[in-house]
């Protein structure tokens, strides 16, 4: 019987060989991504981050250069590598774009108001694990954690957040600077102004109108218009 002649396999190269891929940038350098700056260093930039850093998980688009805010807890910002570089005014002095990484309405608004003579541009961050449908409409600033829902013909205004698993539905126009908390759900063709806040779990029902400011407690069922300043709670939602 003939013997079957094998090539010997050609050896890997080490990770020392030149032959190597080569290790992606490290951050900071020129090639990592856009400079970023979160403002606010509280619980709610801290996940901010979380969505960065998963963004850049799959294409490295930001370089996140620290956080600046009035106070923040230095040892948990030091856990993810980065630190306070001081209070929002340093962004003057520092060439980056920014995210806001805070919460509620009315501080994120101040906080933009301060922003807008620097000239600085506010990113707009969309988790992977987010979905946004076709034909929507999402302002600067605006941000999508991870399983956030926008489905078709939805307006969200400048640095409107959702956070965790929140869901906008279809034809919905949403104002400047409102939070969905997580999983807050508003169905079909609702209106709803700047500066609301929607609790954990809030379901507002279709074709409502939330005006502005208004607070919608957690786990409150919306089933009437909501007038601004109002705050809703309970099932059904009273104020």
């Amino acid at each position: 019987m003939a013997s079957i002649r094998r090539d010997p396999p050609t050896p890997r190269p080490s990770p020392e060989s030149p032959e190597s891929p080569e290790s992606p940038e490290s951050p900071g350098s020129p090639e990592s991504g856009s400079p970023l700056v979160i403002v606010g260093a509280g619980g709610h930039g801290r996940e901010t981050l979380d969505l960065v850093e998963a963004i850049n998980a799959l294409t490295q688009t930001f370089d996140v250069v620290g956080f600046v805010g009035s106070s923040g807890d230095t040892e948990l910002l030091s856990r993810r590598r980065l630190r306070l570089l001081g209070d929002i005014d340093q962004l003057s002095r520092i060439e980056a774009d920014y995210a806001l990484g805070i919460g509620m309405p009315g501080p994120r608004r101040r906080v933009h108001d301060q922003l807008r003579a620097l000239g600085r541009q506010a990113v707009r961050l969309v988790h992977p694990l987010a979905s946004v449908g076709a034909d929507n409409r999402l302002g600067d600033g605006v941000i999508l954690a991870a399983g956030a829902r926008v489905t078709t013909n939805v307006t969200l205004g400048c640095h409107t957040h959702l956070n965790l698993n929140a869901v906008v539905s279809h034809d919905c126009e949403i104002g400047d600077f409102v939070t969905l908390s997580p999983g807050a759900i508003v169905n079909g063709d609702v209106q709803i102004e700047d500066d609301v806040f929607l609790g954990t779990g809030a379901i507002v029902t279709p074709q409502l109108r939330i005006g502005r400011g208004a607070v919608v407690g957690a786990g409150a069922v919306v089933l009437s218009d909501v007038p601004p300043g109002a705050t809703a709670k309970g099932v059904p939602a009273r104020w």
